[in-house]
């Protein structure tokens, strides 16, 4: 039998959420090998993302079965009120299946997608708001310009050519430097970058805001209710999911877009980037870097085959 009136029943208010949710899944399972440095990549990412927005957010953040000092990091942030919503899953759900619950639980009109070694520069959520909001039926905006998939954004090229006031450019507009600096970041070779720096720039321009044609899954801003639209993720093919995002988004007429400036940087799993000139505050890089036995490409490839392997049998 109840004793009392619960207290709660006299509250006149409750709190509200902001209008933009940023949205980050966080997957580190162990602290070795491929991981070594990650604790330190989540930290930065999450501290230059807060520092650097330039407008209000809720920060979600999706903990996709890490290990326990990973979640003991992460709920000591929820506790400091630098986390305002935290989801802890006991199991590594991939990137689909984080994005069927994480999609649908961010209270904001607007979500900021990223992953969690995105480094962050001032400015980089107001500057993307920006695209959002000057473009119609937007489907995604990447706060870092570089090259992707012709194929992925038709839609772009379609909706320029026939909408009144919409200016559409092809060239070489994008810097080269920019390009590099992101494809380094990945692991591209030398052979590579070259390839991808004589792919065309498709630059569009729509009441005043210009933007690039392309979009990325690693980061990215949408409308909440159009990225509902493709919710759920089909579960039953786990490679793929988020390339499946990228066409039937495009496929239904929704506009893949970049913004001109580089506001996001790929970390990948280590602090030693080969350039960031946007963020030399945050991240200071080693001018000169001696290379040890393990870094030759031979002995690399080799120790790299073992260490599948190894990850294979305990994380198959």
């Amino acid at each position: 039998m109840r004793k009392g009136q619960n207290p709660v029943k006299q509250t006149n208010t409750v709190a509200k959420p902001e209008r933009i949710t940023i949205a980050v899944l966080n997957h580190i399972p162990f602290l070795e090998g491929f991981y070594s440095e990650m604790d330190k990549v989540l930290a930065l990412s999450l501290i230059s993302l807060r520092e650097h927005a330039g407008l209000p957010f809720d920060l979600m953040v999706l903990d996709n079965g890490s290990c326990a000092e990973i979640r003991q990091y992460l709920v000591h942030e929820f506790e400091n009120g630098k986390i305002q919503n935290l989801i802890l899953s006991d199991r590594n759900l991939g990137k689909g299946g984080a994005w069927n619950i994480m999609l649908q639980a961010a209270p904001g009109e607007i979500i900021a997608y990223a992953d969690n070694d995105v480094l962050y520069s001032p400015g980089w959520l107001s500057e993307s708001v920006k695209v959002l909001e000057a473009f119609p039926q937007v489907g995604m905006v990447t706060s870092r310009p570089f090259h992707t998939l012709p194929e992925l954004y038709k839609s772009v090229v379609r909706w320029a050519g026939k909408t009144k006031g919409a200016k559409i450019e092809r060239g070489q507009f994008i810097e080269p430097d920019w390009i590099r600096e992101f494809l380094l970041s990945i692991g591209r070779t030398e052979e590579e970058i070259q390839r991808d720096l004589k792919q065309e720039d498709i630059r569009v321009t729509f009441h005043g805001v210009a933007a690039y044609a392309g979009a990325s899954h690693w980061q990215f801003l949408g409308w909440k209710k159009v990225l509902q639209e493709f919710l759920p993720m089909d579960l039953s093919k786990p490679l793929g999911q988020v390339l499946k995002l990228d066409q039937e988004m495009d496929k239904r007429g929704y506009l893949r877009l970049m913004t001109t400036q580089p506001f996001t940087m790929n970390l990948s799993n280590t602090l030693d980037v080969p350039k960031l000139k946007n963020n030399k505050d945050l991240l200071k890089t080693r001018s000169k870097r001696q290379r040890s036995f393990f870094e030759v490409p031979v002995i690399r490839k080799v120790m790299m085959k073992i260490y599948n392997k190894i990850f294979k049998i305990y994380y198959k």
